[in-house]
């Protein structure tokens, strides 16, 4: 979620309408964010800041949000989220730059500490991405396949240590090859309150429980970007090839490869309005012999941001192999564009430990809101509400969109 921030929504919407009369201006000369809203609260008079040179190379825009709110795999927490977005180069082809971190204490004792770059040198040349992480995550898991009953869910407890480089060159324009380096380092792991009794085995257990797991690997990359803003793209696309072979001497456990496609599209609907159809694919693979660790197959909510599958827990769904699709409307409400909305659908499947095929679609859907809390750089708090099947459901908040 760009990773989970949380908040009350109660007291947002409360702020925001306590500020009238803006929904009247014109969105290309009177963008508001939440940022002109508290400036105008505290000062008594509507005020807003006017950035005269948005894409200055190196000037820095942050949205920060120190929030309390509840998740359905944290419980309540405490979170304190920061987005950093800038530009190396005035070129009006220029794709923006962010840094993401947040730190997060949940309800359930989980410590989350990401530091996730994506960073474009002067004229495109070449793309940084780093994501980094570490966290301490009491968590449920429900088992292998994507037939899982919700009373199958049970504790476990990791501590994970997380660093993925990369570095991507410029073949022609938006289009990128590089290389880079994965480590995923699982320790301290153990099952809280599996299911017990005669005969009673876990899938973790059955697949290869260990008290500590070892990936380490090289990662290939295939690249095409043409959003310029990819914190909130308003057209685009974004295509994304990524083969990962682990090796033993490299320090991994076993020798096992991945693949993963991320392909997305951002489509102005109506043509001529801030209005977005936005498609993506998100399909994750293990290819080949060997068996990666269980917590680093496939899973609900596992994707670079831990945004897929809005309606179910993370975690919900895991296997060999991942199928995702969804789509979704945003949409302006407030003619300043401070307040927006969206409507969402998804469905995922895995495959079937036993058979290897996929045999069952899982549909999501929802909606929610955007208010903007950085216009320069785009960046809006998103709030969501998800369903999925078998009563699963939840709030789902990011900064920044969800894909």
């Amino acid at each position: 979620m760009r990773l989970l921030a949380k908040i009350s929504l109660p007291l947002i919407l409360s702020f925001l309408l306590t500020t009238p009369g803006w929904a009247q201006d014109s969105l290309k000369n009177n963008r508001v964010d939440l940022v002109d809203v508290g400036r105008s609260w505290l000062k008594g008079h509507r005020t807003k800041r006017i950035d005269t040179v948005p894409q200055k190379e190196g000037k820095l825009h942050i949205s920060a949000l120190p929030v309390a709110g509840y998740t359905l795999q944290t419980g309540f927490a405490g979170v304190l989220s920061s987005n950093f977005a800038f530009y190396t180069s005035e070129h009006s082809q220029a794709n923006m730059s962010s840094i993401l971190t947040s730190i997060t204490y949940s309800q359930y004792e989980q410590v989350i500490l990401p530091i996730q770059a994506d960073i474009w040198t002067r004229g495109n040349k070449y793309n940084i991405i780093t994501d980094w992480r570490y966290l301490q995550y009491p968590s449920q898991t429900y088992g292998l396949g994507g037939n899982t009953s919700v009373d199958s869910g049970y504790n476990i407890d990791y501590g994970y240590l997380r660093l993925h480089q990369a570095i991507l060159r410029s073949l022609t324009r938006d289009l990128y090859l590089g290389i880079g380096y994965d480590l995923d380092y699982f320790f301290n792991i153990r099952e809280v309150d599996p299911p017990s009794g005669p005969g009673k085995t876990t899938d973790f257990e059955r697949y290869g429980f260990s008290r500590t797991a070892v990936a380490s690997g090289l990662s290939l990359h295939l690249l095409f970007d043409s959003r310029r803003n990819p914190i909130n793209p308003e057209k685009g696309s974004y295509a994304s090839a990524t083969y990962r072979p682990n090796f033993t001497f490299l320090g991994s456990d076993d020798n096992w490869q991945s693949l993963l496609f991320d392909l997305r599209k951002y489509i102005p609907f109506p043509g001529r309005s801030h209005n977005v159809l936005a498609l993506w694919s998100y399909d994750w693979f293990t290819v080949g012999g060997g068996k990666p660790p269980y917590l680093l197959l496939p899973s609900t909510g596992w994707d670079a941001y831990s945004n897929t599958a809005r309606g179910y827990i993370q975690g919900r769904f895991r296997s060999r192999n991942m199928i995702y699709l969804e789509s979704e409307y945003r949409f302006g409400i407030s003619a300043n564009g401070l307040i927006g909305g969206v409507v969402f659908a998804n469905a995922q499947s895995f495959t079937e430990p036993a058979s290897g095929k996929f045999q069952y679609l899982i549909p999501g859907y929802g909606g929610g809101l955007r208010i903007s809390l950085n216009k320069f750089s785009r960046t809006n708090l998103c709030i969501d509400y998800g369903w999925g099947i078998h009563g699963s459901g939840g709030f789902f908040v990011n900064l920044g969109e969800v894909f």
